[in-house]
């Protein structure tokens, strides 16, 4: 079934190889009819999340914003990773652009490593292709293995000719031990589930409910006292985004615990606050609640 799905999977990057951009997006329409109008994937879990969220907005709001973000967002980045696959550095560089890369040459010069904070806000798939060849740091994007290994060493391998090192999680730890060539930026998107972690999850005040959030890259920003950024992307137009580096922490070790966590979540609440539609909301970010202190 994995080599089946597989060939699946090649056979959409192929044709979306030939398609053009402006017609990549009525694929994306029909997408959006199936996914949220045919199959009703999660609606229920993208409308409880977003009433939970903003208890302020009426149903009828509360059902375009769905809408919106099922079309306008999350139909646009199926449609666009296919494409992405088979794009070269110069369409990249020309949609996926980072207005500042300069914020990062002070701590390259002092041969610094960096943590940078990311999301699941805008086009995040892009985000791995694009911006190792913009920066001058080794880019290393932590991430979870896919199950399918024929897609996960294709996508791998396909990803990591942009200048971009594919580090899974289960080897970050020894990743972060090992010797390198030149600076790193150890980039993570931190904003999701913790999953088999909750035992060590950091609980934050996060768009109005208490959030469970991983503790991983706090602990990494920490111990190694390393400064944190966070990567701010936000979608110009259809096909377009802008990834601004903004600075978070500089001395870690001078934090008290929750604080970098806290901070990246406050940011990024003000980015969903001012356009909802493009954070990931079909997630089950909050899928279990906090145990009282006496239980």
């Amino acid at each position: 079934m994995h080599r089946f799905t597989f060939y699946l999977f090649l056979f959409g990057i192929n044709i979306f190889r030939i398609v053009p951009f402006g017609l990549i997006y009525f694929f994306g329409w029909i997408i959006y009819v199936i996914i949220y109008h045919l199959v009703g994937y999660r609606r229920d879990v993208v409308l409880t999340n977003l009433r939970k969220c903003f208890p302020e907005k009426s149903e009828t709001e509360l059902k375009t914003l769905s809408k919106k973000f099922y079309k306008d967002n999350l139909a646009d980045i199926f449609v666009e990773g296919l494409k992405g696959f088979t794009m070269s550095q110069k369409q990249f560089k020309s949609r996926y652009r980072v207005v500042n890369p300069e914020i990062l040459d002070e701590y390259y010069q002092k041969g610094q490593d960096v943590i940078a904070l990311a999301t699941h806000y805008g086009n995040w798939e892009w985000g791995i292709q694009a911006v190792g060849s913009q920066i001058g740091h080794q880019a290393a994007a932590l991430y979870k293995p896919l199950s399918n290994k024929y897609v996960e060493r294709f996508t791998k391998n396909l990803r990591e000719k942009s200048g971009m090192k594919l580090v899974s999680i289960y080897d970050t730890l020894a990743y972060f031990q090992s010797k390198k060539e030149k600076p790193v930026i150890y980039i993570m998107a931190a904003d999701q589930f913790p999953g088999d972690q909750m035992a060590k999850a950091l609980w934050i005040e996060f768009l109005g409910r208490e959030t469970p959030c991983l503790h991983g890259p706090e602990s990494y920003a920490r111990y190694n006292n390393l400064p944190v950024v966070f990567f701010d992307v936000r979608r110009v137009k259809r096909g377009y985004y802008t990834l601004e580096i903004k600075k978070m922490i500089e001395n870690p070790k001078e934090t008290q615990p929750g604080d970098i966590t806290k901070t990246y979540m406050n940011i990024l609440e003000q980015v969903i606050q001012a356009k909802p539609h493009d954070w990931l909301w079909s997630h089950k970010r909050w899928k279990v609640s906090r145990k009282p202190q006496n239980d």
